[in-house]
């Protein structure tokens, strides 16, 4: 009979394994932000708390708990768009788990314990767990190093609060036609996937290296530049995005300053809103860009460099792009394109994805925005398709991971413009339910969303993706 309660336990220790490798990797493998930082920590008590504590208490029906929790996870899993993947570190999590879940419960069943440890062998697994990670990230660190270093490439290194992977974009697309131009891929931000993104994807013969930099706290961009140590930096324009993080506007702006410790860096183009003290290394840009008139057709600007004028036209949504354009330009024009050339290129810029993507489908107008979660381009994007004369319909989360008083001015503006609101996250569900006076329906399942479209737009609509967030979230 031990035997078969030996296996149950084992059986539970790999599902709440399971449900915790989960969130690790959903939070960039950081403990303390599924502890302090989880956006609906009631799931803790639901897939973690309750599950344990019903096997103290019904230990010897093991394997009837093991089932229900089992069910329980199916379920949820199959609703969440951020499913777990299994990698290389996930993989030896669960060995780790296992082989200490055996010793554990060897040890126990030798003591004549009436319970198998369960807290022991998890907490062991992940220690153990993130004492390997870090000796293997050591030498990926190590072997992209000496990689980027036989490359030898000029290196534009990103950064903003808003717009860093469409500037990363824009700046690609400008010099792709005269250079051997790379890019980190899609949102690619972090050091680690930086790493992993050189040793496994850089091609041997580009010219110019443009890396995008994130942060969730103070000295993650300060990793990535004595990392890279680039020759070109872009710091875009900074906001409160991430301030449950940082916590301060100014953590934020010094964090992303960092991006400006580079040994070798030649060149920073930085947005002017940016207290910092004028240096010979240092452009600033924003306040040259002149007459910007956004519509559903593009952006139009004029650009003052060097006592001139310039105009300049793209086929990108949001008046906001113009200051995303502009810093391409100048790194561009930085390496050798002229002015000319630029204004044709600009001219056919295409959009980044899930970015003020404008799309046709079923007689209704799409935009999607998903990817543009903060206050100021958001009410961009909604000042934009103001002016569209049928239904206006905004599908959107709210603002995640910034303030109370964020979504109450978001709500605002969404009375304002639209006539029908879709919210999709529990995040923000309160505040906005409250803020929101137009028609409005809650999702409760994400998977549920083209239906509840289906039912409540028709042809001739204008339907903004605004933000997005995963489903658990």
């Amino acid at each position: 009979m031990i035997w078969i309660h030996l296996a149950g336990h084992l059986v539970l220790l790999l599902l709440l394994g399971y449900y915790l490798i989960t969130n690790l990797q959903w939070y960039n493998y950081k403990f303390s932000r599924i502890v302090f930082h989880h956006h609906n920590p009631s799931l803790h008590i639901l897939f973690f708390l309750l599950p344990l504590f019903a096997y103290i208490a019904l230990r010897e029906y093991v394997w009837i708990v093991d089932f229900l929790y089992g069910l329980a996870l199916y379920l949820w899993q199959r609703k969440i768009d951020k499913k777990l993947v299994f990698t290389k570190r996930v993989q030896r999590f669960f060995a780790l788990l296992l082989l200490f879940g055996v010793v554990s419960d060897m040890v126990f069943l030798i003591k004549d314990a009436k319970m198998f440890s369960t807290i022991i062998p998890m907490a062991l697994a992940l220690i153990v767990s993130n004492v390997i990670e870090k000796y293997l990230f050591g030498i990926f660190k190590k072997e992209a190093a000496k990689k980027l270093q036989s490359i030898d490439p000029i290196i534009v290194a990103v950064t903003a609060s808003y717009g860093k992977t469409s500037i990363k974009n824009f700046i690609y697309q400008l010099l792709k036609p005269d250079k051997r131009v790379y890019k980190t891929p899609r949102s690619v931000n972090t050091l680690a996937g930086i790493l992993k993104d050189i040793n496994e994807a850089l091609p041997k013969d580009i010219e110019v290296y443009i890396v995008e930099a994130g942060a969730r706290e103070p000295g993650d961009i300060a990793e990535i530049a004595h990392f890279l140590n680039h020759h070109y930096a872009v710091v875009g324009k900074i906001g409160e995005q991430h301030i449950e993080y940082f916590k301060s506007l100014e953590r934020i702006v010094l964090t992303k300053l960092e991006l400006l410790q580079s040994k070798r860096l030649i060149k920073a183009f930085v947005w002017d809103g940016v207290e910092v003290k004028p240096q010979e290394k240092i452009e600033f840009f924003g306040k040259n860009i002149k007459s910007v008139e956004a519509s559903l057709d593009g952006v139009a600007w004029d650009l003052e460099l060097d006592g001139k004028s310039y105009h300049f036209f793209a086929p990108i949504l949001g008046d906001f792009n113009a200051l995303n354009i502009t810093a391409a330009i100048l790194v561009a024009r930085e390496l050798g394109v002229d002015m000319e050339t630029l204004k044709q290129r600009v001219a056919k810029l295409k959009p980044v994805e899930h970015r003020l993507q404008k799309i046709e489908a079923g007689g209704k107008l799409i935009i999607d925005d998903s990817f543009n979660g903060n206050l100021e381009g958001m009410i961009a994007s909604y000042e934009l398709i103001k002016s569209y004369k049928g239904r206006k319909v905004v599908v959107t989360p709210g603002i995640v991971e910034s303030t109370i008083e964020a979504n109450e001015s978001l709500a605002e503006k969404i009375n304002e413009v639209f006539d029908f609101a879709i919210i999709t996250a529990k995040a923000n569900r309160e505040v906005l339910q409250e803020a929101i006076t137009i028609p409005m329906v809650l999702v409760e399942e994400k998977a549920k969303l083209q239906e509840i479209l289906a039912k409540h737009t028709k042809a001739g609509d204008l339907i903004l993706f605004s933000n997005d967030t995963p489903s658990y979230m």
